[in-house]
């Protein structure tokens, strides 16, 4: 009986431990994740990573610009524009993480209103942190454009409060109408204007418009610098100090924009890879169109090819196919850049007959050719472009036979971006111009804004009078 008590006491353990095991088994194989959910995963870091990198790249934009603005400047305010450039990144993260992810993106339920966001301030209750990254260094971008407008005249502390200003509350507004789902432009949303609503891939209007709208409201409110206008319609020529460092930033900024107009893809998954590539090709195209139109215009206007005005040449191309990288064919995207840089020359002349000084071509690189490339996509765009980045449809660019439909929302939404931002930045402006004053004084100007701002000389072997190396041809219309 005892053997029999302890052989049925032994069965019932061992049966205990192989049901026990077997629950093990089937808790880890219920666990073990299934081959699609593997691919999700895999599909989801690839596309995070592929933001992250992105980011970085379009971050890295912020040298290409300091070494443009650096270079068309003179030496003696070099140190200040140096600065700025710093100061745009590092107020402009803070700015846009206090108040600007919740106006351009935030919820605080559901859904968001029409005009702007309205949570996730301070990125509370947010978790998406490829998109603020991202999202980030698009703000910086459009905040340094204005540094290189009212550049060698305007006082430091003013540009700061600027700089806050525009990535907090006037740019993140912007972002919100034309990309957030719940924008009243967005291409997004599940009614848009019109079939497509606005069409602005990675933004000639939401960055560079805004960008060289802002400039252009500085630039007019500063005024020029001394001795950049003479009497009648005398435009004197103010070189800047290096035209070395602002090639080398053209080549960076070139080099960004792959992150800026392919990243905007979001990712790589479910086919977005293919229409990266793409739009790595269009903007590629487009950067090339720019400068080789600008050499040969300024060639044909001047008898002299400047270097100058290609490098702007290249930025125009650039900038003018952001917002249609994605839905034009590759012989438009030539087409595009060419009439970019022809733009920026246009404005650059334009500007010296109003008398708007800007000393980098911030306005025309980014606020004129960056209007052109929000036109442009409503009379290129191809209908099987559009149907790859934003769905199918029947209404495209105005020449390729879409009708005029395409072409009508994106000169509404260009017109919209371009008030509300000429309205706040003249509002913003103003009321510095009222406050703490926007300008140095003359004797400062003359000395140069390194020395009086900051203490420190670019070039100290050669001393804050030292003047630009870099004379560039007279551009048509007649600088003298």
């Amino acid at each position: 009986m005892t053997r029999t008590l302890a052989w049925a006491r032994r069965a019932a353990g061992a049966a205990a431990g192989a049901l026990a095991a077997l629950a093990l088994v089937s808790a880890a194989a219920a666990q073990e994740p299934t081959a699609e959910e593997q691919l999700a995963s895999l599909a989801g870091a690839l596309d995070t990573a592929w933001l992250l990198v992105t980011a970085f790249l379009v971050f890295f934009m912020q040298l290409g610009f300091a070494m443009v603005e650096a270079g068309f400047v003179r030496a003696k305010n070099v140190a200040n524009i140096l600065m700025k450039n710093i100061l745009d990144c590092a107020m402009g993260g803070l700015a846009f993480f206090a108040v600007g992810w919740g106006l351009a993106y935030g919820v605080s339920g559901d859904s968001a209103g029409p005009f702007a966001g309205d949570g996730q301030f301070f990125l509370r209750g947010f978790d998406n942190w490829p998109s603020w990254i991202f999202q980030f260094a698009f703000a910086a971008t459009a905040a340094t454009i204005v540094s290189g407008a009212v550049a060698e005249r305007t006082k430091f502390s003013a540009y700061l409060v600027y700089s806050a200003v525009i990535t907090a509350f006037i740019y993140p507004v912007v972002v919100h109408w034309a990309w957030d789902s719940h924008g009243w432009l967005s291409a997004f949303r599940d009614d848009p204007i019109g079939a497509n609503g606005y069409i602005d891939f990675a933004g000639s209007g939401v960055v560079h418009a805004v960008g060289g709208t802002a400039a252009l409201v500085g630039a007019v409110m500063v005024g020029p610098r001394i001795g950049k206008f003479g009497p009648g319609r005398k435009v004197n020529v103010i070189p800047g100090h290096n035209i070395t460092l602002a090639v080398l930033g053209m080549f960076v900024l070139w080099f960004g924009w792959y992150g800026f107009n392919p990243g905007s893809t979001l990712g790589l998954s479910g086919g977005l890879a293919d229409l990266a590539a793409k739009v790595a090709v269009t903007t590629t195209l487009a950067a090339a169109a720019g400068g080789v139109a600008a050499a040969l215009l300024t060639r044909a206007l001047t008898g002299r090819y400047d270097l100058g005005l290609t490098v702007n040449g290249v930025l125009g191309g650039l900038v003018g196919i952001t917002a249609g990288c994605a839905v034009v064919d590759a012989w438009a995207a030539i087409v595009i850049g060419a009439i970019g840089a022809g733009v920026v020359i246009g404005g650059v002349w334009l500007l010296d007959q109003l008398r708007v000084d800007d000393p980098v071509g911030a306005v025309s690189v980014h606020g004129f050719a960056g209007i052109w490339g929000v036109l442009a996509v409503g009379l290129f765009a191809s209908e099987a472009g559009i149907a790859q980045a934003y769905g199918e449809s029947d209404r495209y660019g105005l020449l390729l036979g879409g009708g005029a439909e395409q072409l009508g929302i994106q000169a509404l939404g260009i017109a919209a971006i371009v008030a509300w931002t000429a309205v706040t930045a003249f509002v913003l402006f103003g009321a510095l111009k009222l406050t703490i004053g926007l300008r140095v004084r003359p004797e400062e100007e003359e000395r140069g804004l390194d020395v009086d701002e900051h203490g420190i000389e670019a070039y100290p072997d050669f001393g804050s009078s030292a003047q630009g190396l870099f004379v560039p041809v007279a551009h048509p219309g007649g600088a003298d």
